[in-house]
């Protein structure tokens, strides 16, 4: 079943309800930064462009973002992650700051380095991104922390994000805990998953892969005309919905008990992809905290995603901007 757009007055009635929700966002921070400029020769060192910079800028990025874009539609985030000690935590700090989001959640772990991934562009496009980061799990007092954490954020929340980019942070430990803890409250639970603990959700209210994390889960390419293997995969994972974002063909929802619709992608000009998911995953979790049918958040979350690839870079999307398009 294809999936109906939602009416202005629907999205009226949506954007209304999801203001002032608290949605308690736990995963791997990141700081965006990029490097804009002009390439007009190559280096006589090797066959790459050479590019002067003429702009530089930040943006927060993983789970910062999906908690920028909660603050964005008028809801309340509780961030719990980690940075490191070092000049990059602090401008991730300060870029918290400058959005108005709590950092009581926000651990400073002067073992580890903040996550950064910088991006290199020249005439719109993308040349080259680098990333600084460690990927080893989080553990020891670290971790006795951020599961305390993650405990006051669900205990204060409407909904549960768990928001995974394989760096570190969503360890097994924090994972169930997190999840036990927003069982217990009966609050939705809305996951981002990554490969190292794809199969370690269980439990959750909607389970978010992109094409290639499912693909790679099942050790094949996703053919979308052929689902067969969906249905025993939502069984697998443990969560009542699979939603798949499947990038320029929309998305494809599957409830448990067969229920299945295709919501398709907006159509506009897409600028830029980065940041898309995380606008996904902050306006659904935010629809569901409000307790909207599932379909419902997840053509909200589809409309609000739909804006965001036509700006530029990582960027969070506000309910007038989602008014305009479905108008």
């Amino acid at each position: 079943m294809e999936a109906t757009p939602l009416s202005a007055a629907q999205v009226d009635a949506l954007l209304a309800a999801i203001a002032g929700k608290r949605i308690a966002v736990v995963g791997d921070l990141m700081l965006d930064r990029y490097l804009i400029g002009v390439a007009d020769r190559l280096s006589p060192e090797a066959p790459v462009p050479v590019v002067s910079v003429t702009e530089r800028r930040e943006a927060l990025g993983g789970a910062a973002n999906v908690a920028a874009n909660v603050a964005a539609f008028g809801g309340n985030a509780l961030l719990v992650g980690l940075v490191g000690n070092d000049a990059a935590g602090s401008a991730l700090r300060s870029a918290l700051g400058a959005t108005g989001l709590n950092q009581a959640g926000v651990l400073t772990v002067a073992a580890r380095p903040t996550t950064v991934k910088t991006r290199i562009l020249a005439r719109g496009q993308q040349l080259l991104r680098v990333d600084e980061e460690t990927d080893a799990p989080v553990e020891g007092a670290s971790l006795t922390e951020l599961i305390r954490q993650t405990e006051l954020a669900v205990d204060a929340s409407d909904a549960l994000v768990l928001e995974d980019y394989d760096k570190g942070v969503l360890v097994p430990g924090l994972i169930r805990a997190a999840i036990t803890a927003a069982t217990a409250r009966k609050i939705p639970i809305v996951v981002d998953p990554k490969y190292r603990n794809f199969f370690g959700y269980g439990g959750a209210t909607v389970f978010k892969p992109n094409r290639p994390e499912l693909a790679a889960a099942l050790g094949a390419a996703i053919d979308t005309d052929r689902l067969e293997a969906l249905p025993a995969l939502l069984q697998q994972v443990g969560a009542a919905h699979l939603l798949v974002t499947l990038g320029a063909e929309g998305m494809l929802l599957l409830e448990r008990g067969g229920g299945m619709a295709r919501i398709p992608a907006q159509s506009r000009e897409v600028y830029d992809v980065s940041g898309a998911g995380d606008t996904v995953t902050a306006w659904l979790a935010g629809a569901v905290a409000a307790g909207a049918w599932m379909l419902d958040a997840v053509r909200l979350a589809n409309l609000a995603a739909g804006v965001e690839v036509g700006k530029r870079g990582v960027a969070v999307v506000t309910p007038d901007e989602v008014r305009a398009a479905v108008r």
